[in-house]
């Protein structure tokens, strides 16, 4: 009687388990790789190479490397926005990247402080609606984060920066396919859930004479629970690189992959000149400083032909308070495909 009884209590929990397996279909987000060079949100970075872990002059240098806070005096309120992406995109499209963002979005916004940043970014932004025959599918993806940021030095070590990014993540997924039967839809799959996660990036710097190394590491932890599926990580990265200063000029080269899983490294590599000149006398009776920056790059994982080389030029203007930058990237020189980043800075004395 025992041996039946405990028989019927393992089946009974088997049959609840499968029903419960049956009852919530499958996650259809299968990425959690965000830090990608695709997604730069910067077009000071982007118009250097794509990866900036070593140049502190970044209103958006808390996103690649926030030890670049350290030397950081005044405060400052930017934005940076996507002129132009991707408009159509399939399912098929949406399997091989977690995140692909729509055209014209903001992609950042900071405050930045002494030694420290605060941040606000949607990580993901996806929309597809998408009819095939007689079948549809509806996938809407959000997830934002807030980012705060902070940098030190240490006296003794005054060469030496480190930095800590803290992010809190949320986001919702809503995801629906129908088929059509006759005159009636019928519904096969329908999820609406919500997640939240913490995450947190840590950087250093090393500055000696006319050289810069810097070095970061992304979502090193990390954890995204979902209402009703299992908690994810996501996807650990890495970038290390060096920058050599000469008067107006430098240059910088970086690397930036996967840790943990198949590497998938980027190389990077930048050139910047820069202007500046001083008005003796501005609107307020006071010397006002103006500074011009051209900017060129290029990144790629393996440099095998033209079209697998991104190619960037960027340019910035600061008139006093005011920053403007500009940027843009595309694939084998082809301009009509290319990607742009605008921004907009202003310094609050």
């Amino acid at each position: 009687m025992r041996t039946k009884f405990t028989l019927s209590v393992v089946l009974f929990f088997a049959a609840c388990a499968f029903l419960t397996a049956q009852s919530i279909p499958s996650l259809p987000v299968q990425e959690y790789d965000y830090h990608i060079p695709a997604n730069i949100v910067s077009p000071i970075t982007l118009g250097m190479g794509g990866v900036n872990v070593t140049n502190g002059a970044d209103y958006f240098s808390s996103y690649d490397n926030p030890a670049l806070l350290a030397d950081n005096e005044g405060t400052a309120i930017a934005t940076s926005f996507l002129l132009k992406n991707k408009e159509d995109m399939s399912f098929t499209d949406l399997m091989q990247s977690s995140n692909l963002l729509k055209d014209k979005q903001f992609m950042y916004y900071t405050l930045i402080a002494k030694s420290s940043a605060w941040t606000y970014q949607p990580v993901s932004s996806v929309h597809v609606s998408e009819i095939n025959g007689t079948s549809s599918k509806y996938y809407d993806y959000q997830l934002d984060k807030l980012e705060l940021s902070i940098a030190a030095k240490d006296e003794n070590y005054t060469h030496l920066a480190g930095g800590l990014s803290l992010k809190y993540l949320t986001g919702r997924l809503v995801y629906l396919q129908e088929r059509l039967s006759g005159s009636n839809m019928i519904r096969e799959k329908f999820i609406d859930n919500k997640v939240k996660g913490v995450s947190g990036d840590i950087g250093f710097t090393w500055q000696e004479d006319k050289v810069v190394l810097g070095l970061c590491a992304y979502d090193f932890l990390s954890r995204l629970w979902w209402e009703s599926y299992d908690s994810k990580s996501l996807q650990r990265r890495a970038a290390m690189g060096i920058q050599y200063n000469m008067d107006n000029l430098a240059l910088m080269g970086s690397v930036q992959g996967k840790l943990a899983k198949t590497s998938e490294t980027t190389y990077h590599f930048g050139l910047i000149k820069n202007w500046t000149w001083t008005q003796d006398s501005g609107p307020n009776g006071k010397p006002v400083e103006q500074n011009l920056i051209i900017r060129s790059g290029l990144f790629s994982k393996d440099f095998n032909g033209t079209k697998n080389i991104n190619y960037t030029l960027g340019s910035g203007y600061n008139y006093n308070m005011f920053r403007v930058d500009f940027a843009l990237t595309n694939d084998g020189m082809q301009l009509k495909d290319s990607q742009y980043l605008f921004s907009i800075g202003v310094g609050i004395q």
